[in-house]
């Protein structure tokens, strides 16, 4: 049992656990019925002595959950375990006499079963008085039906009480019971009906279990004269049924301070169905006895005479409750229409499909408006084909407003006619009596409104000036094509890209015409301004109601899509196949299609740059990151799409977009390590591997070292970036060698790592953490190094290597070495760089030169690398010279982990054999895998 938090911090209702409880209820059920059916000679005791247990076991959990509720709701709980109890004392008592579910004579145990009645009668006053109002004439007469037709039923079952002799059984198990039980089942109605909506669950639930104690005791009272275990099992499923319903009645009682946020005004029909359909069925049951030749007893013709001017009584009541709400709803009509003439000249209500489903003009003001012509239709249908943006930001009530103004939109009238209407308040409908509630087919509204209908105030603007109005299509709005022109554009880029701040995602599309030029060479402008239009017309029909079609100028167009980037290039995908269709007008009747009079064919499609907004980019970066696409586009051969990702292509503008990205990438570990291989010629296999790290951008794709590197050295990222490299290297280090591959490591170290002071931390905590042995670790320094920060560097390098790493220098040659630096410095290992060996199948000199490092460093005690080994040549070369250690494509590119394992296992030691002129330097051997 849990308790369940509220928002605020404080500790509300305890939960009930209803599915362990119903689960074990009914699992005792099944095998009591089970035992019941098939061993009916041990019911005497040992059904009651179950049901005795389970009662009991329940009543604890009842009373356990009471002590942890309210002390309002605890008295309600606890009342409930008097209850069960009272009825477990029962059961066990007839387990002990041994006259089991169903006996045959009054006796002890009835003293505890009937004195559970009143305490049931109080649990509902309980339900019943929750509002906090007395009890309507309305529920006490639905409780009076009730009660009577009940009554009908008790006059048909006590005959069927008789025992086979003449002789009647204890009047309290075949009358006191059942009757008790017609009171209890009319006392639940009242609770049903008379409760408030908090509590009427917990009422229903209620009722069910005195339904089902109405069947416990009515298959008690038919065992009296017919004993059967079939009635036994019914009884004993039916009590625990009466558990199973009681407990879920309590769980779901909000307590007696519950209270309906208003008070309803309705017509209680809870109780006048139930009623109803217990009279109606008693009736029929009458009649059909009736016909089937069973008289009507005197008692019975009374009560059903009571029972139907009961009926009329109720009837009366209910048209007058009727009559009653109706002119309310009419009176409270009038005063909402009064107040929305008051505000604007047309209030539109609107459900979650978008329907109207009320509306109120403001009466001589808009002549050409039924608002009866609007209630059931959507609004869409009803708003200009060109105003559909407009319209989208009319129902978004989270649109701020552009140019200072809210969004206007024309309506057509029942004429034909338009007539254009400004947006002075867009409010959820939530708030209204019948609104509308959640409906999947609304994609509007803002946060606040989501799901629920929208109400919209309008203003009339027809009647403006002329030139105030023309004057703002002329700022807002192309003259050729009627879409929206740059300033129009630039606005909704700056309204979106605030918005694009709080999560709402938004694209620029930008897309630019090819071959537009021929046509105005060639064709003219009046067949370029045609196509114009064209393509305007093919924009509108592609794109969604939410988004914004604009002209830039020329044969340039943007569209700015609210929603994300592979929405929005899937739109452009769809713009661009459209576009294929397009061809200018001809000029000459009967000229085919894209044909003029000079026998030209145009070839017309479109362009497009796609880009996301970012908040932190401004409006106009935002444009020249689509532009950048767009060239990117173009420079693709045209007819195609492009993302921003495509178009970084600036050395300037790409470093500043990794800079800006790096961080983000530390933190969501968009890293990942590669490995490539380092052979022995001596050893014949692969020996040892160099850790390389790459960075997987989301937008630009993968990102090599040599880009990133830098730009991390530079904003002091790159000690927490080798941090990371050492702890994934190592980790998968170890599992390398726990799979038997006894491989050095060699990894990277950057200058800024040395210069921070942190290296030799940070290496042991990596080596202590992967438990891989220190002597398998390689640190690769570059010459470069050396010369920056060579006094604090010897004492680092020493301290690494009295751990037992090994010190290697990388891209030997590249830079200024200094042999005297080389002869002091721990180094062990020599690796020469790719640019150093490029040249040695061809170059005497530069061959003259690698021999000689390689001697150099056998002089040394170092072992020697040749890196960027790519051919035949060069590894016969290098052999010849004594180089024993080789790394290049020729043995394997650079691998992620997973992969590492087949590259191993599939090296071919003979590629270390083959002389150079008998390899093909374009065939790369490394098995199957390299």
């Amino acid at each position: 049992m849990s308790l369940a938090v509220a928002p605020g911090g404080v500790a509300s209702q305890p939960v009930w656990p209803r599915t362990p409880v119903l689960g074990a209820l009914t699992a005792v059920a099944v095998v009591l019925d089970a035992q019941l059916l098939v061993r009916p000679e041990w019911n005497a005791r040992t059904a009651p002595a179950v049901l005795s247990g389970v009662t009991v076991l329940v009543g604890a959990l009842v009373l356990r959950h009471s002590r942890r509720t309210a002390q309002l709701s605890a008295l309600t709980w606890r009342a409930f375990a008097a209850i069960a109890g009272l009825l477990a004392l029962g059961h066990l008592v007839r387990a002990v006499t041994g006259v089991g579910v169903n006996p045959p004579e009054v006796g002890p145990s009835d003293l505890s079963l009937a004195a559970t009645a009143p305490i049931a009668v109080f649990l509902c006053i309980r339900l019943a008085r929750s509002t906090g109002a007395r009890v309507r004439v309305q529920v006490v007469l639905d409780a009076a039906v009730a009660l009577t037709a009940l009554g009908v039923l008790l006059q048909l079952f006590v005959p069927l009480t008789t025992r086979p002799d003449g002789s009647v059984a204890h009047p309290l198990l075949t009358i006191g019971y059942p009757a008790v039980c017609a009171v209890l089942v009319a006392a639940g109605l009242v609770a049903f009906a008379g409760v408030s909506p908090p509590r009427r669950t917990a009422a229903g639930w209620m009722l069910l279990c005195f339904a089902s104690l109405a069947l416990t005791l009515a298959c008690g009272a038919l065992a009296v004269t017919r004993p059967a275990p079939a009635l036994d099992a019914v009884a004993s499923t039916a009590y625990l049924a009466i558990l199973g319903a009681a407990t879920l009645a309590l769980a779901a009682d909000p307590g007696p301070k519950a209270r309906a946020e208003e008070a309803a005004v309705a017509v209680p029909l809870a109780g006048v169905v139930v009623s109803y359909c217990l009279g109606s069925g008693v009736l029929l049951l009458l009649l059909g006895g009736l016909a089937a030749g069973r008289p009507i007893a005197p008692g019975e013709a009374v009560t059903v005479v009571v029972l139907m001017a009961l009926t009329l009584i109720r009837t009366l009541v209910w048209a007058a409750d009727g009559a009653r709400l109706t002119r309310q709803v009419l009176r409270t009509e009038a005063y909402f229409r009064t107040l929305v003439h008051r505000s604007a000249d047309l209030t539109v209500v609107l459900d979650g499909h978008g329907q109207v489903t009320w509306a109120a003009a403001a009466g001589p003001a808009t002549p050409s408006w039924s608002v009866r012509d609007l209630e059931g239709r959507s609004l869409r249908d009803l708003v200009h084909e060109d105003d559909r943006y407009e319209l989208h930001r009319a129902l978004d009530a989270a649109v701020d407003d552009i140019d200072g103004r809210g969004p206007v939109f024309r309506l057509r009238g029942r004429d034909g006619t338009w007539r254009q209407f400004e947006t002075v308040r867009t409010a959820s409908s939530a708030g209204l009596p019948g609104a509308a509630g959640s409906a999947p087919g609304l994609r509007y509204g803002g946060p606040d409104a989501a799901g629920d209908g929208l109400v919209l105030h309008l203003r009339d603007v027809a009647g403006r000036q002329r030139t105030e109005l023309e004057l703002e299509r002329l700022a807002y709005t192309d003259y050729l094509t009627g879409l929206p022109n740059r300033a129009r554009l630039m606005a909704a880029l700056a309204t979106a890209r605030t918005r694009a701040a709080s999560g709402q995602r938004a694209s620029l599309l930008l897309l630019d015409l090819d071959g537009f030029k021929p046509v105005n060479d060639i064709a003219g402008h009046e067949a370029g301004d045609h196509l114009l239009i064209q393509v305007a017309d093919r924009l509108r029909a592609t794109v969604r109601d939410g988004d914004l079609v604009g002209r830039l100028g020329g044969d340039e167009f943007a569209v700015l899509v609210g929603d994300s980037l592979e929405e929005a290039r899937a739109l452009a995908e769809r713009i661009v196949a459209d576009l294929r269709t397009v061809r200018p007008a001809a000029d000459v009747e009967g000229t085919a299609p894209g044909v003029v009079a000079t026998g030209v064919v145009f070839d017309i499609s479109g362009s497009i740059g796609v880009t996301e907004l970012d908040p932190a980019d401004d409006v106009p970066t935002t444009v020249r990151r689509a532009d950048l696409a767009l060239r990117a586009a173009k420079t693709a051969g045209k007819n195609c799409v492009r993302t921003a990702g495509h178009a970084i292509d600036s050395a300037m503008g790409r470093r500043a977009r990794l800079a800006r990205d790096l961080p983000v990438a530390l933190q969501q570990e968009q890293f990942r390590v590669v490995y490539q291989p380092v052979a022995s010629t001596e050893d014949r296999r692969i020996v040892g591997l160099e850790a390389l790290v790459r960075w997987d951008h989301p937008v630009l794709g993968t990102v090599p070292p040599d880009e990133f590197i830098a730009l991390a050295e530079d904003d002091g990222l790159i000690v927490p970036l080798q941090r990371w490299v050492l702890r994934r290297a190592m980790a998968d280090h170890a599992a390398l060698l726990a799979d038997g591959w006894q491989l050095q490591m060699g990894i990277n170290v950057s200058v800024r790592h040395l210069q921070a002071g942190c290296l030799a931390p940070d290496v042991a905590q990596a080596i202590a953490h992967s438990g891989v042995p220190p002597e398998r670790l390689v640190l690769e320094v570059t010459e470069s190094v050396m010369l920056d920060a060579r006094d604090r560097l010897e004492s680092d390098l020493a301290g690494l290597r009295e751990m037992g790493c090994k010190i290697a220098l990388d891209d030997f040659g590249r830079g200024y070495s200094s042999l005297a630096y080389l002869a002091r410095l721990p180094v062990d290992v020599l690796k020469m760089d790719r640019e150093f060996i490029a040249d040695i199948e061809r170059d005497r000199r530069a061959a003259a030169l690698v021999s000689t490092v390689v001697e150099l460093g056998r002089t040394l005690g170092m072992d020697v690398v040749a890196e960027g080994v790519e051919t035949g040549g060069q590894l016969a070369a290098l052999r010849g010279m004594g180089c024993h250690y080789l790394q290049g494509w020729l043995f394997g590119h650079a691998v992620p982990v997973e992969d590492l394992g087949p590259l191993l296992a599939a090296f071919d030691p003979t590629v270390l054999d083959v002389r150079g002129a008998e390899m093909d330097p374009g065939v790369h051997i490394v098995g199957q895998l390299g």
